[in-house]
């Protein structure tokens, strides 16, 4: 059968997936489990819309790179020899091998391990071995990749077109992050952790609060009201809220003091490019993610005079969430496998002055969200059991998973418009 009838059946395949939804509830179980509808998913989403990959304190150097894998598609994400951010495809001009295997590291030039087939980091070819005396090298430079940095943030557009709402998301943003200096930096632990669910279930599961009882070590700074409408907080909850309004306040006069940006701004499922950032405070000695709150890092990020000034949290969608406090930052990237396998690459950044054992201990560093990270692993496991199931049947939101269903609202309308596009081709 032609591949343009097999993508026209499976089309209005997801056609009727999408008409079936019931708004508010969540998805039919085919979204989570389906091969068709993951290789869509790599198309409409990821291959259409601005993703992140990394921040440029992973690559601080000239040929410091980091490999990104997603679906079947691999990127360089590497500084120049002029000290510039490049983005890459990781794929040979030869014959299409892989440059460099995953995982990160630095590099002189880029040496293709089949044929060797040299290019500079920028991505251009300075040698090809017994090429015709006519072969123009200008020709096979390695394909760029649109990005754009965002305070230090590496976003990337594989399109041929990318949209271009990042501009003024960027512009909305930027400010909550410039007094941090990610670019001022450095990596002091990253740990890919792979969860046995599909990409959306990771980002359903990251968009609320309704299980944080069940994240012992994240409860004793973050306050687990998050995202619960003010007349609808539970009532063993309620002395946990007294203590969060209580915190806010004090934030917010620190924050007015600094001249630091605070206040929330949510566009999740309203633009393009849905994003959400706020500062907010938190609990304990409200400082930092510790078992008491108190600060984790003695060298503070940028020119921050004092630790107690809460989360920087922003999501992106469809693959980014972070929390910078005034002590380190912790970015997180989400990028599909297969319909039952994503990976999470959760990164903790220090101060570039900051020395490991003398003003922070990784361990120590990593500890509440290294177990935040294994609990919602363990959950997003069980819901891709559970999507399986032929029992399964897409159940109703709560008010305080507002955000699940704008992440599906807006999941929802990128593959309306992606099937428009084809549909009019």
């Amino acid at each position: 059968m032609p591949a343009t009838v097999v993508r026209h059946q499976d089309n209005l395949t997801t056609r009727r997936l999408i008409a079936e939804r019931t708004p508010g509830h969540s998805l039919p179980a085919p979204f989570y489990t389906s091969d068709e509808i993951f290789d869509l998913d790599l198309d409409a989403i990821f291959g259409r819309h601005w993703i992140f990959v990394a921040s440029e304190a992973e690559i601080r150097e000239p040929g410091d790179y980091v490999t990104v894998e997603f679906g079947k598609t691999s990127l360089l994400v590497i500084r120049d020899d002029d000290e510039n951010v490049q983005v890459l495809h990781n794929v040979c001009r030869h014959r299409g091998a892989r440059i460099l295997t995953p995982g990160s590291g630095s590099v002189g030039n880029l040496v293709c391990g089949y044929h060797q087939w040299t290019y500079k980091p920028d991505g251009t070819l300075i040698w090809a071995a017994s090429a015709a005396d006519d072969f123009d090298t200008s020709c096979h430079n390695l394909r760029k990749v649109a990005f754009r940095s965002i305070a230090g943030l590496i976003y990337v557009n594989l399109s041929d077109e990318p949209n271009d709402d990042i501009d003024e998301v960027a512009s909305i943003v930027e400010p909550y992050f410039e007094q941090h200096q990610l670019k001022r930096a450095k990596v002091a632990k990253q740990i890919d952790l792979i969860e046995l669910g599909n990409w959306k279930l990771t980002m359903e599961n990251n968009r609320e609060c309704y299980h944080c009882d069940m994240h012992p070590e994240l409860g004793c700074t973050y306050f687990i009201t998050w995202g619960y409408p003010e007349d609808a907080i539970p009532p063993h909850l309620q002395e946990t809220h007294e203590r969060y309004l209580s915190a806010e306040a004090e934030l917010e006069r620190k924050c007015v003091e600094r001249n630091l940006a605070f206040k929330g701004i949510e566009e999740l499922d309203t633009r393009t490019m849905g994003f959400r950032v706020q500062r907010e405070a938190l609990d304990g000695e409200g400082e930092s993610y510790s078992m008491t709150g108190a600060k984790l890092v003695n060298k503070l990020l940028g020119d921050f005079d004092d630790a107690k000034l809460g989360r920087l949290s922003m999501h992106t969608q469809p693959n980014f969430w972070c929390h910078f406090m005034a002590d380190h930052a912790i970015t997180f990237a989400v990028l599909p496998i297969a319909p039952g396998r994503t990976l999470v690459r959760t990164t903790w950044l220090v101060h570039e002055d900051a020395v490991e054992g003398v003003d922070y201990n990784v361990d120590d560093l990593t500890y509440v969200w290294r177990e935040t990270n294994a609990q919602d692993a363990a959950f997003v496991e069980l819901a891709q059991i559970g999507v399986t199931d032929p029992a399964y049947i897409p159940g109703p939101y709560v008010p305080s998973e507002y955000q699940v269903d704008a992440f599906c609202n807006w999941y929802i309308d990128k593959l309306n418009t992606h099937l428009d596009a084809e549909a009019a081709e």
